[in-house]
């Protein structure tokens, strides 16, 4: 079973990240004048003012669909890891042990003429299962799909109880979609018929990979077509996907079999040898309906097809080549990506995937000094201080609000690098003379037994949502906390050796970003405690509203490609965030220079020409360059509740008056927009 969590669903994390890139390099300076473009006047079009030049020396090449400053770092993390985990497997490590599984696991997926020569065959039993199962065996057949196999129809997840976070609960909800969004399913212009088309190939070769003769192939995609489709119809928008409080439907047992007839809830969690709950909450009324209707009214031959794909769309990157290359053709489709990724890079990310914090313990002993850590607690307070000072000054929010946003900023919790105790990987069963499939599927079995361990204890506090190495960070409002992995504390973000303009305008930004995120259109459902409750007046939740909506239409008029404009809904948090953080960092900024006599005005405090004030802006300008690709763009537009980099410097910035002054851009101005068109919302 795929325990899924809502995590996802209310985590806020400052990058949405896709292919990444290739080039190592150990130092990125944080802000190169080289990169400026003078051609194009800041008042104009300050992205491309400011990135230009590192636009134009980073060219994409065939392997990526973007490419960006992210991926850079990401690349540098790369390598690193890859020096780690090929350091590891040279030194013979005793079996049993994290660096044994890690060594296994790398090597595996580096050994593509055993995954070759074994094709398909580690997935025949299952399929087989599947095939063999008569009529009577079907509900049987469902279960056990859930419990081993995937989440087919429907999903249960395993999460603190959204209202009472100090214990445990399971949700009841939609499964995954193949291909990411409800609307490549319901709309039918050229670009999305394309896609889906790549889609249904790709099912009918890995089909026949697996196996199945031309004629089942077709068959079988037609059927997964067939269902996916009638799934995305009943599936949330993209809108309705950021109403957290909608998710929240506690029903009990008896209620969900009267909901549900067909599906078989208690069942389910009986079959994971725990004590049942008392109730569990429904995410997606109905969605979850929609499931309870096809299990009872499509044929077995349907529902078997869609299994068969569940096993195989899941197991194929650990397969043969020919199941790699599949994909690729789908992919070039999907986002314009022209060359997959090297063999060693795809292999890294499944050893990452499945032991990350035994890599990250690694990479922090190696890269991680312990000054970085405390220079970050210090500039973390100065932001928390500034985020109060906005809150208490704000024009349009109550004093009884005030007050409970104070006590919830006060209260988070604030993680820097690395986790206090690390994950025990002992049981985790690794071998050789398993399948690199074999492996990777019972790293996940562990992975279930390790969460469903956690049920009826006491909730663990320490745990970490993203290994050090990552280069991200984010906002988790169950646990009010914010967390800044090793990764992300590098150049353009973080230097110790960079002015105090550019890293407040990098990491700084980052770290108000990640606590805006605490008062963001999901992340304000949360209280001081990580509790789901409204500490909102009736007047401010309706100012706030009016807010959003102006937020909303500033996205929304950005046209991203001909015909594809932006969705201002589906990425408000992230644009709240993003405003929040450029606000809140630049006054902290200011407070710590205060504090330190320095004179921002004063040309002595000028940096390589420019003044403090424009090198805080520049940096964060800087922290979105990057070069993508026209399908990456309509992709992510549908997909990422992030907005595209530049609109997330251009747009964000026209409604701050102090970069106005830094730049002396004024009425007429491209890049200026008028007092009474800002939305100041934090």
């Amino acid at each position: 079973m795929k325990i899924r969590t809502l995590a996802t669903l209310a985590v806020g994390a400052v990058l949405g990240l896709g292919t990444l890139g290739a080039n190592a390099q150990e130092h990125l300076k944080s802000l190169d004048k080289g990169n400026i473009d003078n051609s194009v006047a800041p008042s104009r079009d300050f992205y491309h003012h400011v990135n230009n030049g590192w636009i134009k020396s980073h060219p994409l090449t065939k392997e990526h669909s973007r490419y960006g400053q992210f991926n850079i770092l990401q690349d540098s993390s790369e390598h690193r890891v890859q020096r780690i985990v090929t350091g590891l497997a040279a030194k013979n490590p005793q079996p049993g042990t994290t660096a044994y599984k890690i060594a296994t696991i790398y090597e595996q997926g580096m050994d593509s003429v055993r995954r070759n020569r074994e094709g398909a065959a580690p997935i025949q039993a299952t399929l087989k299962k599947i095939e063999g199962t008569d009529h009577a065996g079907m509900p049987a057949l469902f279960r056990y799909m859930q419990r081993w196999q995937g989440a087919p129809l429907m999903s249960l997840g395993m999460q603190e109880d959204l209202m009472d976070n100090s214990k445990y609960a399971f949700y009841v909800g939609s499964t995954g979609l193949g291909l990411g969004d409800r609307d490549y399913y319901l709309l039918n212009d050229k670009k999305t018929k394309e896609i889906r088309n790549a889609y249904i190939k790709l099912i009918e070769t890995d089909m026949k990979l697996a196996g199945y003769s031309a004629k089942d192939a077709k068959r079988i995609a037609k059927n997964v077509i067939k269902i996916e489709t009638l799934l995305a119809d009943s599936t949330w928008t993209r809108e309705e996907s950021r109403n957290i409080p909608a998710m929240y439907n506690p029903r009990t047992l008896a209620q969900v079999k009267e909901m549900y007839p067909n599906l078989p809830v208690a069942e389910m969690i009986a079959d994971l040898g725990i004590t049942p709950p008392e109730s569990v909450i429904v995410s997606e009324i109905r969605t979850v309906k929609q499931a309870d209707k096809l299990i009872s009214t499509l044929s077995d031959r349907e529902l078997k097809d869609y299994y068969l794909w569940e096993v195989v769309s899941g197991a194929a990157p650990y397969l043969s080549d020919k199941f790699a290359d599949a994909s690729f053709q789908f992919n070039k489709v999907m986002s314009g990506v022209q060359q997959q990724r090297p063999r060693w890079k795809k292999s890294l990310g499944t050893v990452e995937g499945l032991l990350g914090e035994g890599i990250g313990q690694l990479y922090v002993a190696e890269y991680f000094p312990e000054s970085s850590k405390k220079y970050m607690e210090g500039l973390v307070e100065n932001l928390r201080n500034s985020l109060g000072k906005h809150i208490i000054n704000l024009p349009w929010m109550s004093d009884d609000t005030k007050v409970e946003a104070m006590k919830k900023l006060a209260g988070i919790t604030v993680k820097i690098g690395y986790p206090d105790k690390w994950k025990d990987y002992s049981l985790m069963k690794i071998t050789p003379e398993a399948s690199y499939y074999e492996n990777v599927y019972n790293a996940g079995q562990w992975a279930l037994d390790r969460m469903l361990e956690k049920w009826g204890k006491p909730i663990d506090r320490s745990e970490w949502g993203m290994t050090p190495q990552t280069i991200n960070a984010y906002y988790n409002p169950i646990n009010n906390e914010i967390v800044f992995p090793a990764g992300i504390l590098q150049a353009p973000f973080f230097d110790p050796n960079s002015s105090d303009a550019e890293n407040y305008g990098g990491i700084g930004v980052v770290i108000g970003h990640e606590l805006t995120h605490g008062f963001d259109d999901q992340g304000r459902n949360f209280d001081a405690t990580g509790n789901m409750r409204n500490w909102w007046t009736e007047q401010d939740s309706e100012k706030f509203a009016e807010l959003t909506k102006g937020l909303v239409a500033q996205f929304d008029q950005i046209e991203v490609l001909p015909g594809v404009m932006a969705n201002g809904t589906y990425t408000l948090g992230e644009n709240i965030a993003d405003q929040g953080g450029l606000r809140v960092a630049y006054t902290a900024w200011l407070d710590s220079q205060k504090k330190k006599g320095v004179d921002v005005k004063a040309e002595s405090s000028n940096i390589d020409g420019f003044t403090p004030q424009q090198v805080f802006y520049m940096n964060y300008a800087n922290l979105w360059a990057g070069n993508i690709r026209d399908a990456e763009k309509e992709r992510l537009t549908k997909l990422d509740v992030h907005s595209l980099g530049e609109n997330r410097v251009n747009v964000s910035l026209r409604n701050i008056e102090p970069f106005f002054e830094a730049f002396g851009i004024k009425a007429g101005d491209k890049m200026f927009r008028p007092a009474e068109e800002r939305v100041i919302i934090w």
